[in-house]
């Protein structure tokens, strides 16, 4: 009789450490594959909503960064036209001298030479000649220009330093009564500085206090009237804005013609342009 072959089944064993580490790599390469994945698109969103971001702020910023205008002399001629300014003479001379200022502005102040004391704090290149230095102040050399009727000037506020308001109004109320120049170089000296900056500022109340502080120059009653009755806010308004349209965004600031010299300036250092206007 033949011997029959015995079929021998075996179950694999599910616990065997071999079948286990299989099983495990495999969900490890899925769930690593889908990690990847995930990371794709996220990075993708990512980039889309940093570029959107970016072109966002790109559009939002680009009015900020618009060149200043170039001023030609018929921008500076047109400024002789404006009534809410304080000027000297008109667009027909030869040379004109166009002064963005501030009362409070120190820089403003060593441009106009007359508060020696501030200006030989702020280092060497601001002495004046008078104390030993070499700084020649550009305002009173287009002043006395000026007065020699060689040249028209026009004054303009801005406010570059927050704290002239009520002395601007002091300089609109003298140029009133022609004591523009004896005002402005009092307002121009270190106790005026210190008067302005500490004690006036922008306060409207302070009037009597600038009033007497220029009383041998000004009416005290007058210019404290002038000053109280606000006829004068509005053109601080207007001059800033004529500033702006002519590209000024700090003070002191100088044309002279259609050239430009931003920051207190060597008068040496715009004589040039001076001299090529008197030809």
């Amino acid at each position: 009789m033949a011997k029959k072959n015995k079929i021998t089944f075996r179950i694999p064993n599910l616990f065997s450490p071999v079948p286990i580490l299989s099983i495990l790599l495999a969900v490890a390469s899925f769930l690593l594959g889908m990690l990847v994945l995930k990371i794709h698109y996220v990075e993708r969103d990512v980039s889309k909503k940093f570029d959107d971001a970016t072109a966002a702020l790109t559009t939002k910023m680009a009015p900020q960064q618009q060149l200043p205008p170039i001023v030609s002399i018929d921008n500076i001629k047109d400024v002789f036209s404006n009534n809410e300014i304080i000027k000297f003479g008109d667009a027909k001379n030869k040379l004109l001298f166009v002064i963005i200022g501030d009362p409070s502005c120190p820089y403003c102040q060593a441009a106009n030479g007359t508060n020696p004391e501030l200006s030989k704090k702020m280092g060497d290149q601001f002495t004046i000649v008078s104390n030993g230095g070499t700084y020649i102040s550009p305002v009173q050399e287009m002043r006395k220009l000026t007065e020699s009727g060689k040249a028209s000037l026009a004054y303009i506020y801005q406010n570059g330093h927050g704290a002239g308001e009520m002395a601007m109004k002091s300089l609109f109320c003298a140029y009133e009564q022609k004591k523009f120049w004896e005002t402005n170089d009092k307002l121009n000296t270190d106790a005026g500085y210190n008067l302005i900056n500490n004690d006036v500022k922008n306060d409207k109340t302070a009037s009597t206090k600038m009033a007497d502080f220029l009383s041998n120059i000004l009416d005290s009653s007058v210019l404290k009237k002038c000053m109280d009755d606000g006829k004068y806010d509005s053109y601080l308004a207007s001059n800033q804005k004529l500033a702006s349209s002519l590209g000024a965004n700090g003070t002191p600031g100088f044309f002279i013609n259609a050239n430009t010299f931003p920051g207190a300036v060597n008068w040496d250092n715009m004589k040039n342009a001076v001299d090529e206007a008197l030809k």
